[in-house]
C-alpha cells in the first residue's frame, strides 16, 4: 500500500478521498489554486502545494505541475478525482513516465472510452447493445442531416468528447436540425476543444441506468446498478440505487454487459457503464443500449456505497497498488436502497443559474451522509462547479429512503447563497417520483409546479422580526417603557416589503401583527414558540437574515426611512446574472426587439446562457462586445424608455 498519495483535484471529490486515505493510514498531500489556499480540502490534507490561478487552466488542469508537486513531497501515486484530468489519457501516460502511479484505469482504455463514436463500435464487437445513430468520421453537415433523417426523428446531437449535458441537443423535426448542431458545436468546441458530435435515436420514455463496474486489469465485476434518470438539461439531479422495478434478470443481463465492456478493454480500477433504457413497456432485457463509459469514480458513487457496504475509494487504492479485487461477484449483494440529491448554489426560480456567494451558516442533519468540499465561511467562487454538498441517505425500502431524503433536506439549513434545495424537496413529494415512475424528461414535464416558490411564512417573518428588534434574548427590562408595554414596528424585505408590529408585554411574551393577522410568541423553559409552534432557527449575516424553515426563508433588515422605493425590477437593461464570458451579441442600437428575442449570450461554468429582452422595444445601446469578461451585475444592453 501507499504511504502519501497527491489528489490532483479540489472540493467535494479531493475531500472525499483523503478522508477514506486517511483511515487507512495514507498521507494525503493536496493542491491548490490561488482561490482554494484556505478551502477545505486543503486543511484536511497532510500536507498542501499551490498550483497557479483561479481558472482551471492555469492550476488543476495544470498536469506537469501536479506531478512535479508529487514528487516533491514524495507522493507515491496521483488520485484524481472526477473532472478535470480524470480522464486525460495523456495525463496518465505522463504520471507513469515521471515513475508514478495512477489510481485509475490505463491511458489506452480511456482513449478507448474517450470517443463516445469509437467507444460504440468498441462496446458492439464485445456485444454489447448500443442505441441506433450515427457514429462516423463524416461531420459534413449535410450528411449528418440525412443520417439524422434515415435514424428517424426526434434525435439526439451529443459532442463526442462530451459529457454533463453539454454539446448536446434535441431535435424534434428537420428543419430545426441545422440550428442545433451548429449551437451543439459552439458548445463543444468551448468545452471540450472538439467539436465533432455523433447523432442518436431518441428514446421517448428514456431512462437513464448505469452500471457500476471495477476491474484489476483483467477480471471485473459489477457493484449493481444506479437509476439517474432524474435530470435536467442532461444534468444528474437526485440519484438511486437500485433502480425502481429492476428485475433480477434484468440486473444481471446489464451488469453482465457492465463487465464485458470493462473486460474489453482491460480496465482497472472504478467505472460505469452508462445505459439508455426504453422503459415505455417496463424494463425489459431487450431494450437497454450503452450510452457511453465514464472511466473514473462518479459523482453519485455514494449510494452504490450504501447498498453494497463498499468503499469505492478504498477499492481504488488497494487495486491501484497491486491488489487484486476485494470480492468477486458472488460475494456482492443489495441491501436497502439509497438516494443522492446534489445541492447546488443556483438560482432556480431564473432558470437554475448557477450562483456565489459566501456561506454564512451550513448544518447537515445527522440522519443523512454529506460529502461536501465548504464549510460555513467558505465561498462559492464562480471558477467552478457550484456544488455545496451531496445529501445522501440510505434505508430498508425505497420508500423510506425517500421519507429520509424528505426529512434531511428539510433540516438542512443553508445561508449566504441561493440554493436549490427547495426545488430538491418539491421532488422528494413528486407523485411519480415516489411511485418509482420516472424517465428523464420527467423534470422538463413538471417543472413549472417543481420551481413554484410558497409564500412567505408568518411564522418565518416573526422569527426573523424578534431577530432584527433584538426581542430574542431578553429579559426583563426589555422592551418595556416607563408607563406601558412598548409598541414597535419593524420592516424587513422579502418579496416584497413586510410591515410588522409587535407589543411587548413582557420578556416571555410578545403579540405580533402582520396584516390582518395576530400571532403570539411565547417562551417556556427558555425556548420560544411562534403561533403555538417551536421558533425556527435563524442565522444572520449582516443585515440579512435567514429563518430556517420550508427549505429556508431570506429576509432582508431595513430602515423604514431608508427605503428605496425605486427599487423596481428595471427591464430596459439586459443585465449579467453572474460573472461570465460574452461569447456573443445579437443586438444593434436601434434594433427593434420583442419580448424573448435573444440579445446576447454569456457563458459562465462551462455552459452557455442566452439573455433575452425582458419586453418589446427599440435598443437604445449596446454596452459590450463579444469577448468581453463581465462580472454579475454588469449592463449590457440597454432599450429606449417606454
Amino acid at each position: 500500500m501507499f504511504t502519501k498519495i497527491l489528489i490532483a483535484n479540489r472540493g467535494e471529490i479531493a475531500c472525499r478521498v483523503i478522508e477514506t486515505a486517511q483511515k487507512m493510514g495514507v498521507a494525503c498531500v493536496a493542491v491548490y489554486s490561488d482561490v482554494d489556499a484556505s478551502a477545505k480540502h486543503v486543511q484536511m490534507a497532510d500536507e498542501a502545494v499551490h498550483i497557479g490561478g483561479a481558472a482551471p487552466a492555469e492550476s488543476y488542469l495544470k498536469g506537469d505541475t501536479i506531478i512535479q508537486a508529487a514528487l516533491d513531497t514524495g507522493a507515491q501515486a496521483i488520485h484524481p478525482g472526477y473532472g478535470f484530468l480524470s480522464e486525460n489519457p495523456d495525463f496518465v501516460d505522463a504520471v507513469e513516465a515521471a515513475g508514478l502511479t495512477f489510481i485509475g484505469p490505463s491511458a489506452d482504455a480511456i482513449r478507448k472510452m474517450g470517443l463516445k463514436d469509437a467507444a460504440k463500435v468498441l462496446m458492439e464487437q464485445a456485444g454489447v447493445p448500443v442505441v441506433p445513430g450515427y457514429h462516423g468520421d463524416n461531420q459534413d453537415p449535410e450528411h449528418l442531416a440525412g443520417a439524422a433523417d434515415t435514424i428517424g426523428y426526434p434525435v439526439l446531437i451529443k459532442a463526442v468528447a462530451g459529457g454533463g449535458g453539454k454539446g448536446m441537443r434535441l431535435v424534434e423535426r428537420a428543419e430545426d436540425f441545422a440550428d442545433a448542431l451548429h449551437s451543439a458545436r459552439g458548445e463543444a468546441r468551448t468545452a471540450f476543444g472538439n467539436d465533432a458530435v455523433l447523432v442518436e435515436k431518441f428514446v421517448s420514455k428514456p431512462r437513464h441506468i448505469e452500471v457500476q463496474v471495477f476491474g484489476d486489469g483483467t477480471q471485473a465485476v459489477h457493484l449493481f446498478e444506479r437509476d439517474c434518470s432524474l435530470q435536467r438539461r442532461h444534468q444528474k439531479v437526485i440519484e438511486e440505487a437500485p433502480a425502481p422495478g429492476m428485475t433480477a434478470e434484468m440486473r444481471e443481463a446489464m451488469g453482465q454487459a457492465g463487465v464485458r465492456a470493462a473486460e474489453a478493454i482491460g480496465y482497472k480500477g472504478a467505472g460505469t457503464v452508462e445505459f439508455i433504457v426504453d422503459a415505455s413497456d417496463g424494463l425489459r432485457q431487450d431494450r437497454f443500449w450503452f450510452m457511453e463509459m465514464n472511466t473514473r469514480l462518479q459523482v453519485e458513487h455514494p449510494v452504490t456505497e450504501a447498498i453494497t457496504g463498499v468503499d469505492l475509494v478504498e477499492w481504488q487504492l488497494r487495486v491501484a497498488a497491486g491488489e487484486t479485487l476485494p470480492k468477486q461477484q458472488s460475494d456482492l449483494s443489495i441491501s436497502g436502497h439509497a438516494f443522492e440529491a446534489r445541492l447546488y448554489a443556483e438560482d432556480v426560480p431564473k432558470g437554475f443559474l448557477p450562483a456565489t456567494g459566501t456561506l454564512t451558516h451550513l448544518h447537515f442533519p445527522a440522519l443523512c451522509r454529506a460529502d461536501s468540499g465548504v464549510r460555513a465561511g467558505d465561498t462559492i467562487s464562480p471558477w467552478y462547479d457550484p456544488m455545496i454538498a451531496k445529501v445522501i441517505v440510505h434505508g430498508p425500502t425505497r420508500d423510506i429512503a425517500l421519507e429520509r431524503l424528505h426529512r434531511a433536506l428539510r433540516q438542512t439549513e443553508v445561508a449566504g447563497t441561493v440554493t436549490n434545495l427547495a426545488f430538491l424537496g418539491a421532488l422528494t413529494r413528486h407523485q411519480g417520483f415516489a411511485s418509482g415512475d420516472v424517465d428523464t424528461g420527467l423534470i422538463g414535464r413538471d417543472l413549472d409546479g417543481l420551481v413554484q416558490t410558497s409564500a412567505t411564512s408568518t411564522r418565518a417573518a416573526v422569527a426573523a422580526a424578534m431577530t432584527a428588534a433584538g426581542l430574542v434574548d431578553t429579559c426583563e427590562e426589555t422592551g418595556f417603557s416607563l408607563w406601558a408595554p412598548l409598541h414597535r414596528a419593524v420592516q424587513l424585505v422579502a418579496d416584497d416589503v413586510i410591515d410588522l408590529d409587535v407589543q411587548v408585554e413582557g420578556p416571555n411574551r410578545q403579540v405580533w401583527h402582520i396584516g390582518n393577522e395576530t400571532i403570539l410568541a411565547e417562551r417556556s423553559a427558555g425556548d420560544w414558540t411562534i403561533g403555538g409552534a417551536a421558533m425556527p432557527r435563524v442565522s444572520v449575516a449582516v443585515s440579512k437574515i435567514t429563518v430556517f424553515e420550508g427549505y429556508g426563508q431570506v429576509f432582508e433588515m431595513i430602515d423604514p426611512l431608508d427605503r428605496d422605493t425605486s427599487a423596481i425590477g428595471n427591464t430596459n437593461v439586459i443585465e449579467a446574472p453572474m460573472p461570465g464570458l460574452v461569447k456573443a451579441v445579437f443586438a444593434q442600437s436601434g434594433q427593434a426587439v420583442a419580448e424573448g428575442d435573444r440579445l446576447a449570450i454569456l457563458e459562465a461554468m462551462k455552459m452557455e446562457h442566452s439573455l433575452l429582452a425582458a419586453r418589446d422595444g427599440v435598443v437604445a445601446e449596446v454596452l459590450v462586445e463579444a469577448g468581453a469578461q463581465v462580472e454579475a451585475g454588469a449592463a449590457l444592453v440597454r432599450l429606449e424608455e417606454e
